[in-house]
Order: C-alpha cells, then structure tokens, then sequence
C-alpha cells in the first residue's frame, strides 16, 4: 500500500525510525537515570521514588536475582500485581538481570495463573500478598523455584508502609488466608541485593524481554514473545510521533491503566521514563473518588486510558473542576472511544482525547492520531512511523482504495511469535506481516477506520475476552448441553459477554452460572447476560455460529 499518511504527518514527524537506536531497553534506563537522576520518576499512594533511588534498588533486586536465586540470561520471572511502587524496580531489576518478564494479572483465577505460568516455565514470582491465596491454591501443580511475596506499603516507608499492611489487611480485609510451601519477603530481597554485586549482561536487540500474554486470535492465552528490539523500535515509533510535542525531565503522566496491560507499560512507563517523566501510579482506578482527589494534588500533563475510564472521571464529582490548565495530552486505547465520551473530555478539560491503535503482539503501537487535529474524527490515527499497513480480502489480495479489508501490519514492532506455539505463530505471521483479524478502511489522508473485527474476541474495558475460554469454563457444569459465548455492545465497558446456553438439566439458573463463572474466570471476563434456548444455530458441520447470535 502506497503510504499515503506520511503526506499526513504533522511537521517534525520522521517517516522512519532507528529501532536499534538502543541496543536493548537497558540502555534506555541508563540514559535517563543518568540524565535526570534527582527527578522524580514514581508517585504512589503520596509517596515518590527518583530515578536515582530507583536505579539503586532495582539494581540490588537484579543483583539478588542473579546471586542468591542463580537465575540466568533469558529464565522468566513472573510479575503479579497492580501499580505499586515495587512495580518499577521489579520490572527493570528482571530487566536487568537478563531475565525475561512475564506480567500477569493479578485478578486471575488460580487456573488462569496455573496456565500462564507452565506455559511460561516461570521460575520465579513477585506477588502481592493480597492474591498470594490464588497462587497457594496451584503451587504443588508449578515448578517455580522462588516466590517473593511483597505488602501493599512495602515501599512507602516504614511509618506509612506499615499503616497501610494494617489497613489492607484488617480493616479492609483484603488479604485472604494464604498457606505457601516457601517464600521470601521482597524488602528482605532489597537488603540482601543491595550487598551482592550485580553483573551487568550483554544483551541483543533478539534477546527476549517480555512474555506479554494475550489470547491472540483464538481462545487459549499465548505468551507473545517481544524482544528487546520489538520493545526500543516502538519507543522510537512513540518518540517519532511525540518528540516535537512532550518536553523531556517536565512530564508528568497519569497511569490508572495497569502497567501488566501492553498499553499501560509502553506508553505510560517505558515513554515517560525515556523522557525523564514522572508517573503517578493509581493502585485502584475503580474507587473514582479517591482517584479524582490523587488527581488534585498532581499538576498532571498527560493521561492514558480506555474509554471506560474517561467516562467514569466524567461522571464523577469533583473532576470538572480541577485545573486542567497543564494537560496537553490525553491518549485512549485499548477498545474504541465513543464520540460522546471524547467531545465531552475535550469541553471539560480543554484537550482533544487522542485515539490510538495497538496489539500486544506489536508492542502495542501502531497508529496513532497527529496531535494537530483540531477534533475527534472517529479514526484511530496514521500509522506510526516505519509502519507499513495493507489492507486485504479473503484471498489475501489488496483491496482498492476506500474499502474495507483485514489489516496487516508490519515493522519493528511486530512480534517474534507466540511462545511454544509455531502452528499459531504461523497462522497470524506470514512474511513479516501480522494478520490482525480487525477489518479497517483508509481514507484518502491515510487515516485508518476499524470497522469490524474478523476474529470472535470480545473487548471489555480494553481487555480482551477470548470466546473459547468462556464456553470451555460453562462446559464444566454438568447441566449444560451446548454453550456459545458473544460480545454485545454495553455502555460502560464497550462490550460484555453474554451466554446462549442450551441446557442438558433443566434446573439449570442463570445465578448458577454466573457463580460458577465467577469462581472460574477474572472478574472481566464473567458473563453479564445469559439467554437459554432450545437450539443454537450451527454450520452445516455443526460448529456454532457466533455471528447469528451476535444478531
């Protein structure tokens, strides 16, 4: 496809980027850590962490990696847990190791974690104690070698930290009786690394970083292997398209999104720290209160978020009202912003909310709408710099100008493939093109539309919802005959799943569902509705159709 959006791109935005500019995203921590070592790099709960503390004690959590745990190059460690301060210096201390990191969420269900930690061959885990009840539940299944458990206010000092443990787990309850074969408390780890010597390893840009998980185009959740030049070339992409617009070591950016979710980390943590930016991390984004009061107190000039998110601010007391006068960029992603919700952020806050488009298997970038437009315009943008897009039928060929096809895309970004899984990897990969499975048009500017999706998942709140996974877990109950798991559209979440079920008892409720659901699948992933029938509708082979029932 001729690149008809570089025509597009706003003054100062390069057509192609150096994505070995970094040899690996340890260069980048140096960088900054050297250039802005004062500064603050991490807010949580009131309390801030610099570039130069954080260089010291992720420096000590690898050092304890590699000394005390005997990991090597390329061993995963499993991360579990939201935006906490120990978050950055476990993340970058992995990183530096030579290790390869493996977010997960910590809303999983213990057979969720169970999968992605066998599939990942984790060695190692950093958990919260708040979820360390999911994990005890499977840890005689799993060969981890070392588990870590951290607090909540581990590292909000001692007065505070230990104020907060208290409150997390007697007040609050939040810390569900948990019984662990063996463990480790993770400011022990920081102390003991901090008198081990750390050793620095050679990494290549083909060195894998993250085993970032995603259901891919079908249902089982696969380990999308990014590589350290996946992870740099689509900075370098992100750098292209903000670089005559953010002002490096003045930033300060809003992460609700978790920084597990590919968007969260690339353009909340791994930008603002490229540019010597602070990051105010939101633990719960749910308690929207607390949320817009953390808001006041912080001169913020970016945010990022789904468009659930910048609904539920708009509809809280209190937003309307904070000083908007330093924001200049907000970027939504993740599942599609409605056009209500972005002409209403940009009266309340003065700044037009900017659309972008992204998959875990690229990083997630891949367009992105130029900051120079005046309003929403309903597209997800121009393709990020060294990007190539191609739209196709079902043949494979190109489609003419102006209509709509699958989008392929290809550049530095895009996956290795997905980990243990060639047959899937070679479905999606096909000559450096990335088969997306979304079906888009491109206007006469170059600015792409999504249209439909060719693939079944489901998106809730940005996160991806995989059918297959769904209607395995209904499967279980011994009551129901035939399960069809969809997407229907919901006001507050963009999409939400609903159950067709065809049942074998007919005592079958849909409260039994649900629950059992419940006790399956994280929370996002539950089904809102359940409809029984007497049939469902099938191929002339007998597979179901979704489509039909999507209605």
């Amino acid at each position: 496809m001729d690149r008809v959006w570089l025509k597009r791109y706003p003054s100062g935005v390069p057509a192609e980027i150096n994505a070995d500019y970094f040899p690996s995203l340890l260069d980048i921590f140096s960088q900054s850590i050297a250039q802005y070592p004062n500064k603050t790099a991490f807010i949580n709960m009131g309390k801030g962490i610099s570039y130069q503390e954080l260089d010291k004690k992720s420096t000590a959590f690898a050092a304890y990696l590699q000394t005390e745990l005997g990991l090597k190059k390329g061993d995963a460690v499993a991360i579990m847990m939201p935006n906490l301060l120990q978050y950055p210096i476990v993340l970058m201390g992995i990183l530096r190791a030579g290790c390869t990191v493996v977010n997960v969420n910590p809303l999983y269900t213990a057979r969720e974690l169970e999968h992605q930690l066998s599939d990942s061959k984790a060695k190692t885990i950093i958990i919260v104690e708040n979820f360390a009840h999911t994990l005890a539940a499977v840890e005689n299944k799993l060969h981890l070698e070392h588990v870590i458990l951290t607090k909540m206010g581990d590292c909000l000092g001692t007065l505070k930290g230990t104020a907060v443990n208290l409150v997390v787990k007697y007040i609050k309850k939040l810390v569900p009786a948990y019984k662990l074969d063996k463990f480790v408390r993770f400011n022990d780890t920081l102390a003991k690394g901090a008198t081990l010597s750390y050793s620095q390893p050679v990494m290549q840009g083909s060195d894998i970083a993250f085993l970032q998980y995603t259901g891919g185009t079908t249902g089982v959740s696969k380990g999308a292997m990014l590589t350290h030049r996946n992870m740099v070339g689509n900075l370098e992409q992100v750098s292209g398209c903000l670089d005559t617009f953010l002002e490096k070591g003045h930033e300060h950016v809003v992460t609700a999104l978790p920084l597990y979710h590919i968007f969260a980390l690339t353009a909340n943590f791994f930008t603002f720290f490229k540019y010597g930016g602070t990051n105010l991390l939101i633990t719960n984004p749910r308690d929207m209160p607390g949320f817009v009061k953390e808001l006041s107190k912080f001169p913020f000039t970016a945010i990022t978020g789904v468009n659930t998110l910048f609904n539920g601010l708009l509809n809280t007391p209190g937003f309307k009202d904070l000083n908007f006068s330093t924001l200049r960029l907000s970027l939504g992603g993740g599942m599609a912003v409605q056009r209500p919700v972005a002409e209403r952020w940009q009266k309340t806050t003065g700044t037009r909310l900017v659309e972008g488009y992204g998959l875990t298997e690229c990083c997630p970038l891949v367009t992105v709408s130029p900051y120079d437009l005046d309003s929403f315009n309903g597209s997800i943008g121009l393709p990020a710099p060294s990007t190539d897009i191609r739209l196709v039928d079902e043949a494979g060929n190109d489609v003419p100008a102006g209509e709509a096809g699958e989008m392929l895309v290809k550049g530095p970004q895009v996956m290795l493939g997905y980990l243990n899984r060639p047959e899937e990897t070679d479905k999606v990969l096909k000559d450096g093109w990335l088969y997306t499975g979304d079906i888009a048009r491109m206007d006469e500017q170059g600015f792409f539309y999504i249209v439909d999706r060719k693939k079944d998942m489901i998106l809730v709140s940005g996160f991806n919802v995989y059918p297959n996974e769904i209607e395995e877990v209904v499967a279980m109950n011994e009551k129901v005959l035939e399960v069809a798991a969809v997407g229907v559209p919901n006001e507050a979440t963009g999409e939400a799943v609903k159950l067709f079920i065809v049942k074998k008892d007919q005592s079958l409720t849909e409260k039994e569902i649900i629950q059992h659901c419940r006790e399956q699948l994280t929370g996002y992933k539950v089904p809102k509705l359940v409809e029984f029938r007497t049939e469902l509708p099938k191929t002339n082979v007998g597979k179901i159709l979704r489509r039909e029932l999507r209605g």
